[in-house]
């Protein structure tokens, strides 16, 4: 019998040696369309640059305001879009260990206890093969059988190993959406409180607006029981007022809607978040955007994508290994016993040991099109990636062009201002002094409406753009974080 054992020794060692084979193409990360610099970088120049903003997580301090960054914090821990990513991530990671776990042998271990009675004599012969002993009429016979067993297959030709480089570039690629989801959900929010504050702003420009047109209406009003201002005019006077306070309102149920929209973001109902507004403190921030071969690394985005093209190229070696035998070894060993006292005797042990390779000769070409199928399945994933590295750069490009156009259309709009609200005054003056109509008096209030509030479009705009273009380079995100994942 130990000489039986030594026997298995060579298969054991010629099989793990075999193991160090892997069939199917090694990884390599895909070529991507790279441009050696920014076209919109050309002639833009960061007036204010936040150098660090691009290296931090907590890309929104740039801001300076307190409200926002402790929403944002909220989101990181109650965002439910977020905690159902960072589920798939879990999912994903347990699934590497599961093709982790067909490297290894599986034991079995069994306990069996019976007792028979046999019309006739003869001998009884237990459940390992041993001869238990003679059996009558009366003799009712006991069997007691401990066994362990032991399956192997060995991974000869690499598809565990490949299975499992597959799942753990899937994993880090559900680690890189988790990213991306929680920077998506950051944007969102960023971009729902610039759109409050700019709303805040709007109601006190929209209060002020209205106080100035009941003013003209109180004024023409004078004028008209003083017999200088026709009665048309009154009526005018009121419809712009009128108009003006339902505006006013209005503003109040877009206000609540982003509020709301900001508590379901943060992982709470509306009726539990309440933001006071405050002053209009927001200012953008110019980002410098680096070189842009490193926007690849700082994309959660991208490097999901290239993560996906990982894990369909092991997939090419798992069909593969389609072509080739599987090789089983497997051993079983116990005891079996009358009685339960001389269960664990030496002349009641018993063992097996064996080897199998089973290999498929034939099955109408199903294997060659699992292998065509995984190939065509690495084709797209590195299009995918191709398209991702591409929809980056344009991202980056659309924010610093944004940045550039929005920096040179502030002083023509602050200019717009100046000289509407100048134009503003001059004409109620020569309406109070009887020189214009009042139809001059509305047409001037309505441009200077218009420029106070495509003043603060485009100061909101150049916040969001700030935003984006941060979102748009990572977020400080590096993908060298997927190194342990």
């Amino acid at each position: 019998m130990p000489m039986s054992r030594f026997r298995l020794v060579p298969l054991l060692l010629a099989a793990s040696a075999l193991c160090a084979c892997e069939v199917g193409p090694n990884y390599h990360r895909p070529e991507a369309p790279t441009p050696q610099a920014y076209k919109e970088i050309a002639g833009w120049t960061a007036a204010n640059p936040a150098a660090d903003a691009t290296d931090r997580a907590d890309w929104w301090t740039i801001f300076g305001d307190p409200v926002l960054n402790d929403l944002e914090q909220q989101v990181a821990t109650s965002n439910q879009s977020l905690a159902a990513a960072e589920a798939a991530y879990r999912q994903a990671r347990a699934l590497v260990s599961e093709q982790r776990a067909a490297l290894w042998p599986s034991f079995t271990a069994n306990g069996q206890a019976t007792a028979s009675h046999s019309a006739g004599g003869g001998s009884v012969v237990g459940a390992g093969g041993a001869v238990l002993g003679g059996g009558t009429r009366a003799n009712i016979v006991q069997d007691y059988n401990v066994q362990l067993g032991a399956t192997w297959e060995p991974d000869i030709w690499g598809k565990v190993r490949r299975g499992i480089e597959g799942a753990k570039a899937s994993a880090q690629g559900s680690a890189a959406d988790l990213v991306n989801t929680r920077l998506s959900a950051q944007l969102e929010l960023a971009a729902d409180y610039i759109s409050l504050r700019q709303l805040d702003q709007q109601k006190r420009f929209d209060d002020e607006t209205v106080k100035a047109y009941a003013d003209s209406l109180e004024i023409t009003r004078n004028k008209y029981k003083a017999g200088t201002s026709a009665l048309s005019d009154v009526d005018a006077a009121e419809t712009q007022l009128h108009n003006a306070k339902a505006a006013d309102i209005d503003l109040g149920q877009r206000r609540a809607q982003m509020e709301h929209a900001i508590a379901i973001l943060t992982g709470r109902p509306p009726a539990a978040v309440t933001i006071v507004a405050t002053d209009w403190t927001l200012k953008p921030v110019e980002i410098p955007p680096g070189v842009p071969s490193t926007l690849l690394q700082r994309r959660p985005d991208v490097a999901a994508a290239e993560r996906q093209a990982a894990s369909a190229s092991a997939q090419i070696g798992v069909a593969t290994a389609g072509y080739y035998p599987n090789i089983t070894i497997s051993a079983s060993g116990g005891s079996e016993a009358q009685a339960i006292g001389q269960l664990f005797a030496p002349q009641t042990f018993f063992w097996n040991a064996g080897a199998s390779a089973a290999e498929t000769i034939f099955n109408g070409g199903l294997t060659h099109a699992q292998v065509q199928s995984a190939r065509a399945g690495y084709d797209q994933a590195v299009a995918n990636y191709r398209q991702a590295v591409l929809s980056a750069f344009g991202q980056v490009e659309d924010n610093l062009a944004a940045q550039r156009v929005l920096a040179e259309e502030q002083p023509e709009l602050q200019g717009a201002v100046n000289s509407a609200d100048q134009d503003l005054r001059i004409v109620l003056n020569e309406y109070r002094a009887g020189t214009v109509d009042y139809t001059s008096v509305v047409v001037a209030q309505a441009q200077d409406y218009s420029a106070h509030n495509a003043e603060l479009a485009l100061e909101a705009s150049r916040l969001t753009t700030t935003v984006d273009l941060l979102v748009a380079l990572g977020g400080g995100w590096r993908a060298d974080e997927l190194a342990n994942k």
